[in-house]
């Protein structure tokens, strides 16, 4: 190659390079929320740099704009091309469920912000893609009057918007019109929250016996939404346990509903059970999909060193980012676990969840949570509103996650009237045990 050309192809890579940023001498300036009310809130944050180069994220559903503020102060000043020292450095703080909003949001903002000083799609800093399309499975709430026929009606609309992964809820209401949930107990009286409430009730109410009408009544549902869809669909259910059933208990409904050929039952014991899934996994052909809140790398490591799942089922927004939950994946994936994603976010942590998926060899499908929402593919940029087709959706290719915010869209659906992304200042200084090694205490 001669050294002109040589020189035209150094060209190129520079051209990659967004001209208005010098990577080097990027730094962190500030970080503001705006949360959207929906089904569930999204907080949506922007993290911006000395350069105008921004990066967008999200703080998982229903999760608090305070869970990614206490990190504000170890972010400003940073390089946010530094990514993992970052999230290392954070990571310490972190819990499971939503406490790991924070932590994971902020990742995905500055993988976001990288891709776009760099010219380069997310997916590209995560090893590259395995796919251009990523399936989808779409959850369908459970209807306001749980018959048999109302969850065909619902799962058939699932279907006519092109998807072919439905999953739908087998919740306590359910069964609730079928004389009981539980043998030899009124929940009326017995207990100071309805069996689907028990995470409200005081000490919990485990142990509880499904009737077998009860397990009747789900067998009925599943085949008449089986028999409906066919066998060309595929089928999971989730909410089934809500916590109250031991794993015994799930395995009596389990195997009633094996002949159903369903792709996953979801979460059937407490995310932090894991021998609990392990007995379920075991006894059952149907495998189970659990750890949407389960926090980082670390959090997942028993459930695969014992394989308690037979998917794993990571929300990127509680377990760590897009990063974290490849790497997860991975891991599960040398111990031939494949990997689905569990997302109810914002256009925003969804996109970031299209890209996580694309990098994951063992990928199943991922959730799409925002299906009845009509402002939600508004939220954003860059999706088109017939964005899914026959139940996938193409990988961006647009540097970082290959949207951006629409404010005026945003701004019509505020939690809080006139809290577009204000000044969040208060949080600038250190808090006890968020000091840097640079800090001094103060005079």
């Amino acid at each position: 190659m001669s050294l002109q050309q040589t020189a035209k192809e150094i060209g190129r890579v520079e051209d990659a390079v967004n001209r208005f940023s010098s990577p080097s001498e990027l730094r962190i300036t500030d970080m503001r929320l705006a949360v959207v009310a929906s089904n569930y809130d999204y907080p949506i944050l922007r993290i911006d740099t000395n350069q105008g180069v921004y990066g967008l994220g999200e703080v998982r559903d229903a999760g608090h704009a305070e869970n990614a503020l206490q990190f504000k102060s170890m972010l400003i000043g940073q390089n946010p091309c530094n990514v993992d020292m970052i999230f290392n450095a954070m990571k310490r703080y972190g819990n499971w469920g939503r406490e790991g909003g924070g932590v994971s949001g902020i990742e995905i903002a500055l993988l976001d912000l990288v891709g776009k000083v760099y010219g380069v799609p997310c997916y590209q800093l995560l090893g590259g893609k395995y796919r251009d399309r990523v399936r989808l499975y779409g959850d369908t709430p459970t209807p306001d009057n749980p018959t048999p026929e109302d969850f065909v009606e619902a799962v058939l609309g699932r279907r006519a918007k092109g998807l072919n992964f439905i999953k739908f809820d087998l919740r306590p209401s359910l069964f609730e019109g079928a004389g009981g949930v539980l043998v030899g107990h009124d929940a009326k009286y017995d207990y100071a929250y309805e069996p689907g409430q028990w995470f409200k009730a005081p000490g919990g109410n485990r142990g509880a016996k499904l009737t077998q009408r009860s397990i009747d009544v789900a067998v009925e549902v599943v085949s008449a939404v089986r028999a409906a869809v066919g066998s060309d669909t595929q089928l999971c259910v989730d909410h089934f346990g809500e916590g109250y059933l031991t794993a015994d208990e799930v395995i009596r409904l389990g195997r009633a509903l094996e002949p159903f050929d369903l792709a996953w039952m979801e979460d059937p014991v407490p995310f932090f059970d894991t021998p609990g899934h392990k007995k379920v996994a075991d006894a059952l052909l149907t495998p189970i999909a659990a750890g949407e809140n389960l926090y980082l790398r670390e959090g997942f490591r028993e459930a695969i060193r014992t394989r308690a799942y037979d998917i794993l089922h990571p929300d990127l927004l509680s377990s760590g980012g897009m990063l974290e939950t490849k790497r997860i994946a991975d891991d599960g994936e040398q111990e031939g676990l494949p990997t689905a994603l569990h997302c109810a976010g914002s256009p925003i942590g969804f996109m970031a969840n299209i890209h996580c998926a694309a990098a994951i060899s063992s990928f199943v499908a991922c959730e799409h949570h925002g299906l009845d929402l009509p402002f939600w593919h508004g939220l954003v940029t860059g999706i088109d509103p017939d964005y899914m087709s026959d139940g996938y959706v193409k990988v961006p290719e647009k540097p970082g996650l290959g949207i951006d915010i629409n404010l005026e869209a945003i701004r019509e659906n505020l939690r809080t009237e006139d809290t577009l992304f204000l000044p969040t200042d208060a949080w600038n200084t250190p808090k006890l045990g968020f000091w840097r090694p640079d800090d001094r205490w103060p005079e």
